[in-house]
């Protein structure tokens, strides 16, 4: 098991740190893009928090509003356009990680001179970008403290993820407080997403990441007993942080250190988002218990069953344990009141073909995940889901 492990992210969690992050923003320019969707933000005041102690710290300031649920490449050159127009030095999105993930390919374009769909497609690689320094207000992405985006392209029917070190934010703001506005549905989804990041990397074979597996235990743990909470009572800041800070380490780097699978369900479900614009954290939830289902086999019971013990106090043999823990996870999404069939969300037969092509496309011809999975897998998978 050998692994490199830095996330180099300053973060400044929990209340009354709006000063300190005007100071963090200081030291890398006098001018900002302040990145946002669709105005939640100023309707609920985070936005004149944030704004006040950074005008005061004297950062002039350059709003672009209305970043989409899946950010599409079309906003993403707008903001590059209008960032280097204004002669931004700084990328601040204020939001949940649909804004942060605009924020970072709007933070790339302005110094990659392609267009950007070029970078977020893997033709060009990102050598530069402007600093980004983010305010968290959704538990879910952990884009906050990762150096991934996802960007949806509606005219080639493409939601595509890219990475690179120089869109890691700088400095990232996490008060829980901010998301106690968010509503149940993105709650749950984003509750939903949390744990899928951890499960792909947990549901792996035998690394003798013993360490690893057992903190993502944890954080599942974590979504398990804290989401209903966050439900049930939207204010309870126990449960609203724990969530958020669950959500940075379940994809920081950490859980998949010393693994080396593909990711599964994600591939899957960015073809759901790309094609019909669904929640990525509801698309998640309803296709991981299908696609377990799919890959239940004597070789990966007992890690299935292993889930199950330690998150649900399930016992008994492996198949009979993993079977019924499969089952578990899909009813604790129903509990949370997240849609877990196709159906739900509007999405029939009609392009599950197409979109099973369009996944193998992307992967390059086969998932190569927890079990490898190839283009009649995931149409299987996508009919189990109906």
């Amino acid at each position: 098991m050998n692994f490199q492990f830095y996330v180099p992210t300053k973060i400044l969690f929990g209340e009354g740190q709006e000063a300190r992050f005007a100071k963090e923003v200081k030291k890398w320019g006098d001018s900002a893009l302040m990145v946002y969707g669709g105005g939640s933000v100023k309707r609920n005041g985070i936005y004149d928090a944030i704004a006040g102690p950074l005008r005061e710290a004297g950062i002039r300031l350059v709003d672009f509003g209305g970043v989409e649920p899946n950010p599409r490449v079309e906003s993403v050159r707008q903001g590059v356009e209008l960032a280097r127009r204004e002669g931004v030095q700084v990328v601040i999105p204020i939001g949940g990680g649909s804004t942060i993930d605009a924020a970072k390919a709007i933070a790339a374009g302005v110094k990659t001179q392609v267009d950007p769909w070029e970078f977020v497609s893997g033709k060009v690689k990102v050598e530069e970008a402007l600093p980004i320094l983010s305010v968290l207000t959704l538990a879910a992405t952990g884009s906050e403290m990762d150096s991934s985006s996802v960007i949806t392209n509606p005219e080639t029917r493409e939601k595509l993820g890219w990475s690179s070190k120089h869109v890691l934010p700088k400095v990232s703001l996490m008060n829980p407080a901010y998301t106690t506005t968010v509503s149940p549905y993105q709650t749950a989804a984003g509750t939903a997403d949390i744990m899928s990041h951890t499960m792909e990397n947990y549901f792996s074979v035998d690394t003798g990441a013993f360490m690893q597996d057992t903190f993502s235990e944890g954080i599942l743990e974590t979504c398990i007993q804290y989401g209903p909470v966050a439900l049930k009572e939207p204010e309870n800041l126990e449960a609203r942080g724990n969530l958020m800070w669950a959500g940075s380490w379940a994809i920081n780097g950490l859980t998949k250190t010393g693994k080396s699978q593909a990711w599964s369900v994600h591939p899957m479900e960015h073809e759901l988002s790309a094609f019909y614009d669904i929640t990525h954290g509801v698309g998640l939830a309803l296709l991981t218990p299908p696609w377990l289902s799919h890959i239940l086999s004597e070789k990966t019971a007992p890690r299935i069953a292993r889930f199950g013990r330690r998150l649900f106090g399930l016992e008994g043999e492996d198949m009979a344990v993993a079977r019924e823990a499969i089952q578990k996870l899909h009813d604790f999404f129903v509990s949370m009141d997240i849609p877990m069939s196709l159906k739900e969300v509007g999405i029939g037969e009609e392009h599950l073909e197409e979109m099973a092509r369009a996944c193998m496309d992307h992967c390059g011809g086969s998932i190569d995940g927890f079990v490898p999975l190839n283009e009649e897998d995931v149409l299987a998978i996508y009919r189990a889901a109906l």
